[in-house]
């Protein structure tokens, strides 16, 4: 038995896509007619290698942020939603994407609401997606929402796309010097270390320190000390997803020096501001839109903050009131807070606050790439050179150890 793949067309004329076990093609084909199916293509997939590439599968942002606008257009339209679904369905280009679009149709021709169709897929649709969906369905207004959801999946793709832009460059920069000072220590290093040897004489400190690290690199220790830097990487980055890691690193990012530290704080500012913002224009109840923008904010100190003020709003403080205890959140951010409270326009004073810190981020990362380069260049230079001299000093004295 086999697991196959078909796409056919039911009797509505809708094209239906899925997997069946069966023993050949030509007995699957036979089921699925005998089934009311006209049958277009039977393929063979293999069970082992859908398993393996299963898990590296993913869907990108740009393209949930085309699936919701084409879903919001289509509802908008007058559309019914399982009709929507399978012209997504059909037309999406990422195989992922489209098999959970097929999955979420199906659930919602057996009755299920929307956001709870989708709710079933985490690792595609986030909390603040469904809540926000589920908040359109109870409101009425599903397709206004989901452009709204759209709007905010488009913010958070270009304050990614800006960190990393500012990020790429030194990123690259001190891998090249990396890969560059173990070349020489594996590969030049030892050919003058021979040579000095064959000399003698005592060489100078920066040399000895040259060769004690090529010899370690190039030594039977070199493979143990790779795959221990590799063990500690991986304990590391574990012990970052508990909850003292978490404390660690979020207060550390805050405190980077050289505007870096600044940079995030800010683009953590605008997230939480275009969340919580999107979270109340949606509809979504207060205490639960702070718990989402909390769980979603990418940082320990604002999701604590948030947490805290969570807390005090049930006890019947307003918002803005335990917010100006925490230092992450400035003064001006507060204050236009407590403005919206007071107007009743909290959505458009958090809007007003996404799109400062969003520029912001932007004419950070600028400056952030201007002082950097110089930074690296200094770095790669000492890394480098430092080799270059140390290998070179020896140089001076060749003539003195041969007369």
């Amino acid at each position: 038995m086999g697991v196959f793949a078909y796409k056919a067309r039911d009797r509505q004329g809708q094209v239906v896509r899925d997997t069946v076990e069966g023993p050949d093609p030509m007995s699957v084909a036979a089921a699925l007619r005998s089934q009311g199916l006209l049958v277009i293509e039977v393929k063979e997939q293999g069970v082992g290698q859908r398993d393996i590439l299963e898990p590296f599968k993913r869907v990108r942002l740009g393209d949930l942020v085309v699936f919701t606008r084409q879903l919001s257009t289509m509802i908008n339209a007058g559309l019914p939603i399982v009709r929507a679904l399978h012209i997504l369905e059909e037309q999406t280009a990422n195989k992922k994407l489209r098999d959970v679009i097929g999955k979420v149709r199906s659930d919602v021709e057996a009755g299920m609401a929307l956001s709870e169709a989708l709710e079933r897929h985490p690792e595609v649709f986030g909390r603040l997606y469904v809540e926000m969906v589920r908040a359109g369905e109870v409101g009425g207004v599903l397709d206004r929402v989901l452009l709204r959801v759209a709007s905010q999946l488009e913010k958070d793709q270009e304050l990614r796309r800006k960190i990393k832009s500012a990020l790429a460059y030194p990123a690259v920069v001190l891998v090249a010097a990396v890969l560059a000072a173990a070349f020489m220590l594996i590969f030049i290093v030892p050919i003058f270390a021979r040579m000095f040897e064959d000399l003698g004489g005592t060489l100078p400190l920066p040399t000895r320190i040259a060769m004690g690290i090529s010899g370690l690199l190039t030594g039977p220790w070199g493979l143990a000390l790779a795959a221990a830097l590799a063990g500690g990487g991986l304990l590391f980055a574990r012990w970052l997803r508990t909850e003292e890691g978490r404390r660690f690193w979020g207060r550390t990012v805050l405190r980077i020096p050289l505007r870096i530290g600044e940079t995030v704080r800010k683009a953590v500012l605008a997230r939480f501001a275009r969340t919580l913002g999107s979270l109340v224009a949606a509809g979504v109840p207060i205490l639960q839109a702070i718990e989402i923008t909390a769980a979603s904010s990418g940082n320990w100190v604002v999701e604590n903050a948030l947490m805290k003020s969570r807390d005090a709003i049930r006890e019947g403080h307003p918002l803005h009131r335990p917010l100006e205890g925490e230092a992450v959140f400035p003064p001006m951010v507060t204050r236009m807070i407590a403005v919206g409270e007071e107007t009743g326009d909290l959505e458009g004073m958090l809007g007003k606050i996404a799109d400062f810190y969003e520029s912001e981020v932007e004419a950070a990362v600028k400056a952030l790439t201007s002082i950097i380069e110089p930074v690296m260049i200094v770095i790669v230079g000492g890394i480098v050179g430092g080799i270059i001299i140390s290998m070179y000093l020896p140089m001076f004295r060749i003539f003195e150890l041969i007369e």
